[in-house]
């Protein structure tokens, strides 16, 4: 018997999530040892048996149609994303999961590279790929987060990033909420491409570093980046609150241009400008001027360049 252990651990977590008290169920008494609704109270949700049930939630390898899981769907009272994940999850062949090919290499197009660059002195703006890999990223994004060209190609990764470069911690201001929104969208690209051994690498490495992934990864939470906003605190230009927009681009659906934008005329928006300044006039790093701190250097060489604009 074929089992699908992802299935498994989905449903269960999604199931012990539930209050008991918020659902509209019969005979709910007694003492509950583990939090959540019981087994036999999502099948009788569901509208199926509770061996119909208990199968499906033990992973095995059943023929579940669309309406059960559209039923099972609203009993455990999953969001449109949840919902196309257990769809995913559900037919997937733990079998075939276990064949591993190598991966595909991503690359991005020129035209899309030729759009980063035009956005270079405007708003930061990179391409994520599968398993969140960083396969471009233009020089404001690069000044903004961190200069992912630098970095070992291995390395160009927003979850190593976040998990194990530490000055990740300092420049997020809600470090916690960006590290588990990564890694629940980290595990809706593991439901869609269950066998990537590169994928299972990356997790394997994570969770032998960082015990907080271990903890959210098994927490089985997904979202899909769409958009948001972000708070940073940049070692040169200070506090900003970025808002992004994230786009998957046609002709490779693994491929998301990830475009940041500050309120017009806000602080984080003069901000941006500074280190646009700076990144666009500096051939060598800048040094601070004497006595003064590279903030302060910064401040007065866009003075001076705007001051230089407007004669």
């Amino acid at each position: 018997m074929e089992h699908n252990a992802e299935l498994k651990e989905f449903l269960r977590s999604r199931r012990a999530r539930l209050n008991v008290d918020d659902m509209q169920i019969g005979g709910t008494g007694g003492v509950r040892r583990v939090p959540g609704l019981r087994r036999e109270e999502v099948a009788q949700l569901a509208g199926v048996s509770v061996d119909y049930y208990s199968r499906l939630e033990q992973g095995r390898n059943i023929n579940v149609s669309d309406e059960v899981l559209d039923a099972v769907s609203r009993a455990l009272r999953l969001d449109e994303v949840e919902r196309s994940y257990l769809f995913q999850i559900a037919r997937a062949n733990p079998r075939r999961a276990r064949r591993r090919t190598p991966a595909r290499v991503q690359r991005v197009r020129p035209g899309i590279r030729r759009i980063l660059e035009t956005l270079d002195d405007v708003m930061p703006a990179f391409v994520f790929g599968r398993r969140m890999d960083i396969l471009a990223a233009n020089r404001l994004a690069r000044a903004l987060i961190t200069d992912f060209e630098a970095l070992p190609p291995r390395d160009r990764n927003m979850l190593r990033y976040t998990f194990l470069d530490e000055s990740a911690r300092e420049l997020y201001r809600d470090w916690e909420e960006v590290a588990r929104d990564n890694v629940a969208v980290l595990r809706l690209d593991a439901g869609r491409h269950p066998d990537d051994p590169l994928l299972t690498e990356l997790v394997g490495e994570l969770a032998v570093k960082s015990p907080q992934f271990r903890r959210w990864w098994a927490d089985h939470n997904v979202r899909e980046r769409s958009h948001g906003s972000k708070r940073y605190h940049h070692p040169l230009v200070g506090d900003l609150t970025i808002d992004y927009e994230s786009v998957s681009l046609p002709g490779d659906p693994d491929q998301t241009l990830c475009i940041y934008t500050a309120e017009a005329g806000s602080p984080s928006e003069t901000a941006l400008r500074l280190l646009a300044a700076w990144t666009g006039s500096r051939t060598t790093p800048a040094q601070p001027a004497a006595g003064g701190s590279d903030a302060e250097h910064l401040h007065a060489r866009h003075a001076e360049r705007l001051h230089t604009e407007e004669r």
